[in-house]
């Protein structure tokens, strides 16, 4: 399954600079991608996983000096962070030839940031592409498949599986290999069951507020090293950590983030939960949704959009606040699971204290009406299409 929004944006940012750096969490398909735009471009492709490959580059710039007028695609660069320096001189001896765009297209399962720490060398010479799981305007009739996205996740080949055991076995067998490879490639070394059971537990609390000396008590911890764990999750684009909203409102304002696992269907194998039915009767369920909702939601939004939440010490609370770009304004969405689109009181709350230029309870329905002057029901999906156009 091709994402054809990513492949031409992958395509166009090819031809405006010398490297390109496609992100995202391992299994999302960026091989996949890869190889359509290797096809495409007649391109090198190396997989850097494999020992062959990587003995290829044993001397990089004597190796690709063979490759100047080629795209080559390095797959899962992060194995050799050392070859970051070598394509600094590479595309800049292109340049002086007047080669100046579409040399490198870099694969790395790892945030931007942690890319960073070994990719310096290329400030000004390469630009990132973000690549998220599959989510309701990438999948076919969304409306009707929106619980099987949900329940499964958005890792195609655990969506696309023959069945719902199928797709928890995926799971599970992905969780493992985070576990047991490669989380060790990226930080210190961490017991794959403690890390395990450390996973587990902000399954449980998804979207709760971070309190890493109560999470450091659960496991025997230091709060410093729960917050060592969450960077590694979050570098390893498995967890997201949510901001408070800042606004000089008069109100004593939350100051630590929400924890969610970007996959709901990573929160769901986690938890053990492997069918819509198990789901429906588990605690999680709500906040799960929330979950699936926010990482949709974000996924589609524009550039420079920033995401953020709202809680105060009164009760005040918004779910989701965009600063959208382009003079779109501050939009304030609530989430909810179910057929009727009932806003808390803390969401008025919120309203009064901050009056965004619109406001939105997106819930699990498939109608759209208004609740008050204030605010408006809409479903997930149609939410999804708006800020897609944006």
């Amino acid at each position: 399954m091709i994402k054809r929004k990513i492949y031409n944006t992958i395509k166009t940012a090819l031809s405006r600079q010398a490297a390109v750096g496609l992100i995202g969490p391992r299994q999302v398909g960026k091989t996949t991608m890869a190889l359509a735009i290797a096809k495409e471009f007649e391109a090198l492709y190396l997989d850097l996983e494999s020992r062959t490959d990587r003995d290829k580059l044993s001397d990089p710039e004597l190796f690709l000096k063979e490759y100047e007028d080629t795209l080559v695609i390095f797959d899962e660069i992060h194995r050799v962070p050392e070859l970051f320096a070598s394509l600094r001189s590479l595309i800049d001896q292109g340049r002086s030839k007047g080669k100046r765009n579409g040399r490198f297209l870099i694969l790395g399962s790892a945030s931007i940031d942690l890319l960073r720490q070994s990719s310096e060398s290329l400030a000004g010479r390469i630009e990132y592409i973000n690549m998220n799981p599959l989510g309701i305007s990438e999948i076919p009739d969304a409306k009707n498949s929106l619980n099987k996205l949900w329940l499964r996740g958005g890792f195609p080949d655990s969506f696309l599986a023959n069945s719902d055991s199928d797709s928890f076995i995926f799971r599970e067998n992905f969780i493992q290999t985070y576990l047991e490879r490669d989380v060790a490639q990226f930080g210190p070394r961490i017991p794959a069951q403690t890390l395990e059971r450390f996973w587990t537990m902000l399954a449980h609390n998804q979207g709760g507020m971070l309190n890493a000396s109560k999470l450091a008590a659960g496991l025997s911890l230091s709060a410093p090293t729960i917050t060592k764990y969450i960077d590694l999750l979050a570098d390893l684009l498995l967890v997201r950590r949510l901001q408070p909203f800042y606004a000089n409102v008069g109100k004593r304002l939350v100051k630590s983030p929400k924890i969610y696992i970007k996959d709901s269907g990573l929160t769901h194998a986690l938890l053990g939960i492997e069918t819509y039915n198990e789901l429906s009767g588990h605690p999680v369920i709500g906040s799960s949704f929330e979950g699936f909702a926010i990482e949709n939601i974000l996924a589609t939004l524009p550039s420079r959009t920033k995401a953020s939440f709202y809680r105060t010490a009164a009760g005040g609370e918004i779910d989701l606040l965009l600063e959208l770009p382009h003079n779109k304004g501050l939009w304030a969405i609530e989430i909810k699971l179910g057929s009727a689109a009932r806003p808390t009181k803390g969401f008025y709350t919120a309203l009064s204290d901050l009056k965004p230029d619109k406001a939105f309870v997106v819930y699990s329905g498939n109608e759209r009406y208004p609740i008050n002057k204030e605010a408006e029901a809409i479903s997930l999906h149609e939410f999804v299409e708006i800020v897609s156009g944006i």
